[in-house]
């Protein structure tokens, strides 16, 4: 089984250091549990007899009740997570690492990120618990949610945080504060989305376009210099420090103007 491509032996040894499993090291490095402990032992790494080095700290009842910040992260695990179906691991995958630094501190989690390779460059947080991968799932987060994922159930009071997760995960917003859309490939959250946007009285739309692999894409808008200020109101009432800054500052620039 060859290592995935742009993995080193120090990756491996960095992985091992920081409690990543063998388990939940063959996804990311693509080398087996026997390969993984010659890495190791060439290197004269101290294995542990269990072959399992310490589990990373985590609130692993993070996603059973409802609060700001678990909406927020919801949001950011929704368009930005990735469910690994062959171990017990989450990752959540962010240019911008203090969004990811953030995540782990909400989550009382260890910060733990996957090594850089060719294949990537962009900062990728690791979290490793059987019961946040079950909560998910019951959220309706698995893996290869992107085609089928639904609008969670999320209750009023937290839509708001939830929204601006999914903004800073897939929205998208124009430098000039005029447009604003959020990308999903499913039809079901696209819907999902222009129903929260419909009920705080924003002007949406969803236009749809075939990618190069003939999947569908949607593409959920809020457009004009009145309603992305609006839409801040919303979102960033409860923010704190929770947010991409670039995307609250380009949607807010026309928000004195209009008053």
């Amino acid at each position: 089984m060859p290592r995935n491509p742009g993995i080193t032996d120090e990756m491996i040894i960095k992985l091992y250091k920081e409690g990543v499993s063998y388990k939940e090291m063959l996804p990311i490095v693509g080398l087996s549990d026997r390969a993984i402990r010659n890495v190791l032992h060439k290197h004269g790494v101290k294995v542990k007899s269990s072959g399992q080095p310490r589990k990373h700290k985590v609130n692993e009842d993070f996603f059973k009740m409802w609060t700001q910040e678990m909406a927020w992260v919801l949001g950011l695990f929704v368009t930005d997570g990735t469910i690994h179906s062959n171990t017990h691991s989450i990752s959540l995958t962010q240019k911008d690492e203090r969004i990811l630094r953030l995540v782990a501190t909400c989550m009382e989690a260890d910060y733990v990120l996957a090594p850089a390779a060719p294949t990537r460059s962009t900062p990728t947080l690791i979290i490793n618990s059987k019961e946040i991968k079950q909560d998910l799932k019951k959220l309706g987060i698995t893996p290869n949610k992107s085609l089928t994922i639904p609008f969670p159930n999320v209750p009023n009071e937290f839509l708001p945080s939830f929204m601006r997760g999914v903004v800073d995960g897939d929205g998208w917003v124009q430098k000039t504060g005029y447009v604003m859309n959020i990308t999903t490939g499913s039809k079901h959250f696209a819907e999902g989305l222009g129903d929260v946007f419909k009920k705080w009285n924003l002007n949406t739309e969803t236009t749809l376009t075939i990618s190069q692999t003939e999947k569908t894409i949607y593409r959920v808008w809020i457009k004009g210099k009145y309603e992305l200020p609006k839409l801040a109101e919303i979102i960033y009432a409860n923010a704190g420090d929770h947010y991409v800054i670039y995307k609250r500052e380009r949607m807010i620039q026309h928000a004195f103007k209009n008053e």
